[in-house]
């Protein structure tokens, strides 16, 4: 099960519709993830890690990503 704050779990939820991962999330109720392989599995941590990480954490996280690449 996915734990994402009640705030964000729709935005999580419509995320993961885009990325044709099948998920259920009912008023109340907690998000309901369906996982189908290690790419979706990949992609769920991803969303995961936006719904719950600061921002400037994830700002941190990208700026280290690109100073790797060059």
């Amino acid at each position: 099960m996915a734990n994402i704050h009640c705030e964000d779990r729709w935005q999580a939820y419509f995320r993961l519709q885009e990325l044709d991962i099948p998920c259920r999330c009912h008023p109340h109720q907690p998000l309901q993830v369906q996982i189908d392989g290690p790419h979706q599995a990949m992609q769920l941590w991803s969303v995961m890690q936006q719904a719950n990480r600061p921002r400037r954490e994830l700002a941190q996280w990208l700026e280290t990503c690109w100073q790797l690449s060059v």
